[in-house]
C-alpha cells in the first residue's frame, strides 16, 4: 500500500531554540571494567563504555530477586505481612547477612528490606526458596523474566550473586532491568532510599552510601566480590529526568562512587529528557476506506519520551508515516502505522501507530462507493 508521510507538530517546538544549545563535551573518563548511563523514561543511552561485556555481578544480582517478590506482591499472590520460614541452608549462607534465625519465622516486608537495604544473602536465600522451593528453582525463574526483559547477556544461577559457574550479566542488561524495578512497581520503589534497617537488634546501613552523598539519588544497589570487584547500580531524578548509571568492575567503595558521580554530573549537566505525547492520545485521524465512519483515530502505546542536549529541542519533529488505503474493519491496538521522532538525521525514536478504537465495516453502499472512489484514486495518483 502507498505509504503517506505527515508532519507533527509539538509542543516541544515551543521551548527554547537551537541557538540556545549546550556543546556537549565528551563524556568522562570513568575507571570501571564496564559502565553506562541511560535515561529511564526514554531509554536513550547517553554514555557506555564495554557494556556488553559479560561480568559478574555479584549483589546486582539482588535486584532480580527483589523485582520478582514484587511483581508477586503487586499481583497479591504474596504479601507484605507473609510469614517465611528460615531454611538451614539460608542461615548458613556467608557473606553480607540480615541475621536472620534458622528455623524462626520472618515476614516478607522484613525480607525485602533484608535484601534491598542489607544486601542479605540469608534473606535472598530465604524468599527464593518460599517463591520457587528451592533456590535452585527460583534461578530458573530469574533466567525466565530475564529473557522476557529481553536482557541478553545474562544468566543466573543464584538468588544473591555469591560466585558461581556461569553466573553473568552486563552493564546494559543491569541498567534495563533497574528501569523496569524504577517503573513497573514504583510503590515498592521507596525502600531503595532507606538509609538503614534494624532486624534483631542489629542495625545496618543502606550499603549504597550515594544516598548520604547525593541528594539526586534515590536507589538502587551496591555489589562486590573479589571477582567482580567493586559494583553499583544508582539511580537519580531532578525535575522529572531520572538517570539509571551502572558501574561495573571498579576498584574500591570510594571508586564506585566517584565514577557514578562523575557520570551523573555530565548527564544532568548536558541533557534534558522531555514527554512528547502521552499513551493512547488521539495523534492523527487518518482516512478509512469501507468503514462505517471516514476516519480511525491513531495513538501509542504509551508515554513517548524523547533525551537530548538541553536547549535543543527546537530542531525536533515527528513523521507519521500511515497507510494511504486503510480498510475497514479495524480493532482497537491494531498496527496502522509508524511515528518518527528526528533531530536532524538522527533517530530519536520509533513507535507503532495503533488505532485507538474499532471501525466496522460499512454498509453495501458504502462500501461500493468507497472502492469507486478508491479506484479513480489509484487511477490519478
Amino acid at each position: 500500500m502507498k505509504k503517506v508521510l505527515f508532519s507533527a507538530a509539538v509542543s516541544l517546538l515551543a521551548l527554547p531554540s537551537f541557538a540556545n544549545t549546550l556543546i556537549v563535551p565528551a563524556p568522562p573518563m570513568v575507571a570501571a571494567s564496564s559502565y553506562i548511563m541511560i535515561d529511564a523514561h526514554s531509554g536513550a543511552v547517553l554514555v557506555e563504555h564495554n557494556a556488553d561485556q559479560r561480568l559478574p555481578p555479584a549483589s546486582l544480582t539482588k535486584m532480580m530477586t527483589a523485582y520478582i517478590a514484587e511483581t508477586e506482591l503487586a499481583a497479591g499472590r504474596l504479601q507484605l505481612d507473609d510469614q517465611v520460614r528460615i531454611s538451614e541452608k539460608a542461615w548458613r549462607t556467608g557473606g553480607s547477612k540480615t541475621f536472620v534465625l534458622v528455623d524462626t519465622d520472618v515476614s516478607v516486608e522484613d525480607l525485602m528490606r533484608g535484601i534491598v537495604i542489607q544486601s542479605g544473602n540469608d534473606a535472598s536465600i530465604a524468599m527464593a526458596e518460599h517463591l520457587a522451593g528451592t533456590e535452585d528453582n527460583f534461578a530458573a525463574v530469574m533466567n525466565q523474566y530475564a529473557q522476557r526483559m529481553g536482557l541478553s547477556n545474562t544468566n543466573f544461577v543464584n538468588s544473591t550473586g555469591l560466585p558461581a559457574p556461569n553466573h553473568y550479566s552486563t552493564a546494559r542488561d543491569m541498567a534495563i532491568l533497574s528501569t523496569h524495578k524504577v517503573l513497573d512497581h514504583p510503590q515498592y520503589y521507596a525502600w531503595y532510599s532507606e538509609r538503614e534497617f534494624t532486624f534483631s537488634g542489629i542495625t545496618q546501613p543502606n550499603r549504597n552510601s550515594l544516598l548520604w552523598q547525593n541528594p539526586l539519588v534515590d536507589g538502587l544497589k551496591t555489589g562486590h566480590t573479589e571477582e567482580a570487584g567493586y559494583c553499583l547500580v544508582a539511580s537519580a531524578v531532578d525535575e522529572g529526568m531520572r538517570l539509571i548509571t551502572v558501574v561495573m568492575g571498579t576498584s574500591s567503595n570510594q571508586a564506585r562512587i566517584q565514577e557514578t558521580q562523575k557520570l551523573l554530573s555530565y548527564g544532568f549537566r548536558y541533557f534534558e529528557t522531555n514527554k512528547l505525547f502521552d499513551a493512547v492520545s488521539n495523534l492523527h485521524d487518518a482516512r478509512i476506506w469501507g468503514g462505517a465512519t471516514d476516519q480511525v483515530a491513531l495513538g501509542l502505546v504509551d508515554d513517548l519520551f524523547v533525551t537530548i542536549p538541553k536547549g535543543s529541542s527546537g530542531s525536533v519533529r515527528t513523521l507519521l508515516e500511515v497507510d494511504s488505503q486503510l480498510e475497514a474493519p479495524v480493532t482497537t491496538g491494531q498496527v496502522l502505522g509508524e511515528l518518527r521522532v528526528m533531530q536532524g538525521d538522527q533517530v530519536l525514536a520509533v513507535r507503532d501507530l495503533i488505532a485507538l478504537e474499532d471501525v466496522e465495516r460499512g454498509g453495501f453502499f458504502k462500501r461500493i462507493w468507497d472502492f469507486i472512489k478508491l479506484f479513480f484514486i489509484g487511477i490519478f495518483s
